[in-house]
């Protein structure tokens, strides 16, 4: 069987998925010890601020969040044909299809259905989570600035409380955690499953795709 090589990722959709990837890192980590912080505060005001230190990485990495967001909303409408919502959202027959024949794959079931970009599976938690990662934002946002009459208005219709606005954003950070365990998996899984070149894609942007009539 002979393959041959093909440009799928953008270097705009690579940047946002590092980008992505890290900042959910760094809010998580970030997060945890601003919820619940391990050194009790016994070094605050004294050689350091680790309290401060956690919230401004936190702060930070919500903004690399926001910037990735709007990168990846921005090539659902004008990136590459792989990267546009109608190559992966479940809303064609073609796509429909393909959603439950990756299903039967990952369940052992039947042949992969052949996409050279996302698989109309994986695009669609793909949209799901980028829905979450508004929700992370705008609930960080009435957080972070809940004074702002803008803000505190939006938060107010759209979380409530401040109290329910965390526990909205607690709740959706173990969503993102159970997402990247589930993709980390699935990702090495695929790869060692098909030769298409997974994993090295996200970096180079690269696809072995199988050739077809001598193509």
């Amino acid at each position: 069987m002979e393959y041959k090589i093909e440009k799928v990722w953008s270097p705009l959709l690579r940047l946002y998925h590092w980008t992505f990837a890290l900042s959910i890192v760094v809010l998580v980590v970030t997060g945890f010890y601003i919820h619940d912080p391990w050194t009790n505060t016994s070094l605050e005001g004294v050689d350091s601020f680790p309290m401060a230190f956690a919230r401004e990485l936190h702060f930070s990495a919500g903004y690399a969040l926001l910037a990735a967001f709007i990168a990846r909303v921005y090539l659902l409408f004008f990136g590459n044909k792989y990267e546009r919502i109608l190559s992966f959202a479940p809303v064609t027959g073609a796509n429909i299809k393909n959603f439950f024949g990756t299903i039967g794959h990952y369940l052992y079931f039947g042949k992969k259905c052949h996409r050279t970009g996302h698989n109309v599976f994986a695009g669609t938690f793909y949209l799901l989570t980028l829905f979450f990662a508004l929700g992370q934002v705008l609930s960080g946002l009435y957080l972070m600035y809940p004074e702002t009459l803008s803000i505190q208005g939006m938060g107010l219709a759209f979380f409530g409380s401040q109290q329910e606005a965390r526990f909205i954003h607690n709740l959706l950070m173990w969503y993102f955690l159970f997402f990247v365990m589930a993709h980390v998996y699935i990702v090495i899984w695929n790869d060692i499953m098909t030769p298409e070149g997974l994993i090295s894609s996200i970096f180079s942007g690269r696809k072995f795709v199988e050739k077809k009539d001598g193509v």
